[in-house]
């Protein structure tokens, strides 16, 4: 009778593979499958392998290599049978017993395609227990680069998908000191009308591949090219800059 494997989902980082974690690095070595999330079917384009191996050579990684495929579509009927197909495989090695390390960008609990493989594993191995390894996000990775801080203090800040973003932007703006817009590349031109409305373009920056060689930072949005990035984040930084404590009275601050 086979006991059951363990299975891992181990974020590997936005781009620098300096960053990939230690953990992430020992299990990639102790791994007996290491599954790999590709684009194109039988491509192996996968930008989280790229991610590790800058970090690791093949030669510290003996696990089996196991491409699972992620089609780049929101077409439910093509998405779901290969999400479907994606946790049969892991369910396969997993049932014999071996240990199994799925790999994603940034980090397995933010924006991530692990989310679906969860959801299809839970129906099919109830009480399976992975175990989720963080890594380093966008959400970080790009105020690195911006070098404008999140927040401090009592400030707020909120993440949220540029289409949404843009749709409550008035709402947003009054209730958050940064507002952090995921998958931005191809909304710039309607976010940039919409910032000047407000006048508030001074306040964004677009950072493409954050953290990454190929890492790009504008502080004006006009300046943005025209052709779509994938990997693209704004930063809408309103932040007022009057102390940690901004809005309290000093009296208190001091208690």
């Amino acid at each position: 009778m086979n006991t059951t494997g363990k299975l891992y989902a181990v974020g590997v980082g936005t781009g620098d593979s300096e960053l990939l974690t230690l953990k992430a690095a020992r299990l990639l070595k102790s791994a007996d499958v290491i599954a790999i999330p590709e684009k194109n079917k039988g491509q192996k384009d996968s930008f989280s392998w790229q991610i590790v191996t800058g970090a690791l050579t093949e030669q510290e990684m003996l696990g089996e290599r196991c491409y699972l495929h992620f089609p780049m579509t929101r077409d439910a009927s093509i998405n779901v049978p290969a999400w479907q197909q994606a946790a049969r495989t892991l369910m396969h090695h997993l049932t014999a017993g071996k240990q199994v390390v799925f790999i994603t960008e940034g980090d397995p609990s933010v924006y991530s395609t692990w989310a679906y493989i969860q959801d299809e594993l839970n129906g099919l191995m109830p009480g399976l227990n992975a175990e989720v390894v963080p890594g380093i996000t966008s959400i970080t990775a790009v105020p690195a680069a911006t070098q404008t801080p999140l927040a401090d203090g009592k400030e707020r800040f909120c993440v949220v998908p540029a289409a949404y973003g843009i749709e409550c932007l008035d709402r947003l703006v009054e209730e958050f000191d940064t507002i952090l817009l995921i998958k931005a590349g191809r909304i710039v031109p309607q976010l940039l009308t919409k910032l000047r409305d407000k006048g508030l373009e001074h306040c964004a920056t677009y950072v493409s591949h954050a953290s990454g060689a190929n890492q790009e930072v504008y502080h004006n949005l006009a300046d943005v090219p025209e052709e779509h990035r994938y990997f693209a984040m704004v930063q809408l930084s309103i932040r007022a800059r009057k102390g940690v404590l901004r809005g309290t009275p000093a009296s208190r601050a001091m208690q």
